[in-house]
């Protein structure tokens, strides 16, 4: 465990390799643990980093001391980390509310980003599904933490819709989830639902690419063809075997798609 102190907290991170930067950053949720398999694969060629946003995953025992759980200030927090660690640019691969983090970062800092790669991300909030925006509410975000078990045992049957290997899902999501508190749990997906990043896109000059999976039901694959939409230069590659998680679904075509985009843009 690697752990760098900011002002906001402390951020867990892994990081494999060698050579020129690479930052994962994890979907809503998750943790760093999503791109175990990735970054010893991307690790042959680039030094990466998979980091856990403020109140996910591996935390130290003062806990999280961030002012908010909020996607702006994980925005934020990629620029601190790579301020802290002395990353000068890197690309940012981001799955689910980490590419919309990764977007917004390229917005906020394009001087720090290269290329961005999302991965099942939401360009606007509205597209999550219901169960997510639902999430999004206090209210029901609070029923929901008052019987931890149910909620365990919902995202483990939930886990068999949403990838090909729902055991292995279902693992790490209830894993990942025991670690996290009701204001991350409410405050990031509330914060997402209201994300909008159409009207500053085409603030975006570095190269995108946009990987969807045909079969998601977390966020509508439509996505892929907004972030064509607003910005055009960006390219899609569609994961006709895949739902939310094509790096679990498809690995080996994803690995191969987001190597050679890494390396030729």
């Amino acid at each position: 465990m690697t752990i760098l102190v900011t002002e906001q907290g402390p951020v867990h991170y892994e990081t494999f390799g060698r050579g020129r930067p690479v930052l994962l950053l994890h979907g809503w949720l998750g943790s760093w643990a999503l791109w175990r398999n990735t970054i010893e694969i991307l690790g042959k060629e680039f030094r990466t980093y998979a980091l856990d946003f403020w109140g996910f995953g591996e935390r130290t025992s003062g806990g999280d001391r961030a002012v908010n759980f909020s996607v702006d200030n994980f925005m934020i927090q990629v620029n601190e980390f790579m301020n802290r660690l002395g990353i000068v640019k890197a690309p940012l691969v981001g799955h689910s509310m980490g590419g919309t983090v990764s977007l917004g970062a390229a917005i906020r800092y394009p001087e720090r980003v290269v290329k961005v790669i999302v991965v099942g991300s939401p360009v606007v909030g509205s597209s999550l599904n219901l169960i997510l925006k639902a999430s999004g509410y206090k209210g029901f975000a609070s029923v929901i933490w008052t019987t931890p078990a149910l909620l365990r045992l919902f995202l483990r049957g939930y886990s068999y819709f949403m990838a090909k290997d729902g055991r292995r899902l279902g693992d790490m999501i209830t894993a990942d989830v025991s670690k996290i508190t009701v204001d991350s749990f409410f405050e990031s997906i509330g914060t997402l639902r209201q994300t909008d990043l159409r009207p500053r896109l085409n603030e975006i000059n570095m190269p995108v690419l946009g990987i969807y999976g045909k079969h998601d039901i977390i966020v509508n694959p439509n996505q892929g063809t907004v972030l064509k939409q607003y910005a055009p230069q960006s390219k899609i590659a569609w994961f006709e075997g895949s739902n939310h998680f094509p790096m679990m679904d498809e690995p080996d075509r994803f690995h191969q798609t987001v190597g050679e985009f890494l390396n030729n843009g």
